[in-house]
């Protein structure tokens, strides 16, 4: 970023935090578009002008391509907020706006989520006025992309979704001030036990606060503002060090950096922890699942289990496999098995994952987590309804093991 870029950004930031507290010293009691949240938003009616003009604007792709085109154009200082490749970040966009023009009906549903997104940000540096700048770029691509056929109607559309959306992310960011945005971490260990997997060991300056079976995000200095999703692969230790299990999904990106260009004493930063499979307050018996490096976050649960285990609680852990080499982390789940008579270990290395779990026993009193690739999520998903166990009481989260 150049000297005169600089300037104008820090202007730009000055500014906005100058007309915010104007805003709260004239109006102390009036609340923020922020904080009215859901309330009041006529979700339904913009998704269905939303829904109607979508021929014009689509692809989707196009249009975000533009806007972000339009955006860096415009304010090129904003530029290096975001990854040298646009790629994945522009596929996750075009995921939220889908989601939201799906969703956009039930509108106090989708503000949970937009809270927690907006809490996500904080680790990337985004402030609200850069949402302003967003918006004027989206109404610019908008037009660009609709031509003779954009109305108004349609732009005010986008338009309020957007705003919503906006003021749920800022009351999320407001809601963590207290949580820090992301925690500097060495690197302790670095294990290759396949060509394409390690386990990386790091520790954290600060107590890094997640529970068993959450994931957090990791940003590799190689790849600045971009992160990726990885579960914990052990219970919170005293000594402040984590493990993450890495699994090289292609050539390039924050995987390929982990596994092939990082060594002990290296730096990586940590976004905070979200998510979480087993709810804290149920004590049923848990049934695990894993396949790949989803056997992370059940490594996690089994040792917290092994700490502070309910008491006559009973843990089943079922490990998928090709065969026994890709059982990379065998061996410290077999150890954390010794002497252990409420824990069942039962690694699955032919056949379906599915048929083997759902033959082995009747699991229609039990919680089961799954974690691991997306088909394998969903064939021990089905199985398990099938045989009767309520969906409320099967946990997963397939999206990090794609």
């Amino acid at each position: 970023m150049d000297n005169s870029s600089t300037h104008e950004y820090d202007r730009l930031i000055a500014r906005h935090h100058a007309m915010r507290l104007r805003r709260q010293l004239l109006t102390p009691a009036s609340p923020s578009e922020a904080e009215t949240g859901s309330d009041g938003y006529d979700g339904a009616a913009d998704q269905q002008v939303i829904r109607r003009g979508l021929g014009p604007v689509s692809p989707l792709a196009d249009l975000i391509d533009h806007l972000y085109a339009v955006m860096f154009s415009q304010r090129p200082y904003l530029r290096p907020l975001f990854p040298a490749s646009m790629d994945f970040q522009q596929a996750h966009l075009e995921r939220i706006f889908r989601h939201l023009i799906d969703q956009l009906h039930r509108p106090a549903e989708l503000e949970s989520m937009l809270r927690q997104l907006g809490r996500d940000h904080r680790k990337l540096g985004v402030r609200p006025v850069h949402y302003e700048a967003f918006e004027e770029a989206l109404c610019a691509a908008i037009r660009h992309r609709a031509g003779e056929r954009w109305s108004g109607e349609l732009e005010a559309a986008w338009v309020r979704m957007l705003r919503f959306a906006v003021g749920a992310m800022t009351a999320g960011a407001d809601s963590a001030l207290t949580e820090p945005p992301y925690w500097h971490a060495v690197v302790t260990g670095h294990e290759r036990r396949r060509p394409d997997l390690v386990v990386l060991r790091v520790r954290t300056g600060e107590p890094y606060p997640y529970r068993a079976g959450q994931y957090g995000t990791v940003e590799h200095p190689r790849l600045p503002h971009t992160w990726r999703q990885y579960s914990m692969g052990c219970a919170p230790r005293t000594d402040n060090e984590l493990e993450f299990h890495v699994r090289r999904t292609g050539p390039d990106g924050v995987s390929a950096a982990l596994v092939e260009h990082t060594a002990v004493g290296d730096r990586l930063r940590l976004g905070p922890p979200r998510g979480g499979l087993p709810p804290e307050d149920d004590p049923r018996d848990l049934l695990l699942v894993a396949g790949g490096t989803g056997l992370a976050p059940m490594k996690a649960i089994i040792e917290q289990q092994a700490a502070h285990r309910p008491p006559g609680r009973r843990v089943h852990l079922f490990v998928g496999a090709r065969d026994r080499t890709d059982l990379y982390d065998w061996s410290a789940i077999a150890e954390l098995g010794v002497h252990k008579p409420w824990l069942a270990l039962t690694p699955v290395t032919a056949g379906r994952l599915a048929d083997a779990v759902a033959g082995a026993g009747d699991w229609r009193e039990h919680l089961a987590c799954i974690s691991g690739p997306v088909g394998m999520v969903a064939s021990v998903r089905s199985e398990l309804l099938a045989a009767g166990l309520p969906l409320a009481r099967v946990r997963y989260d397939q999206a990090l093991y794609r």
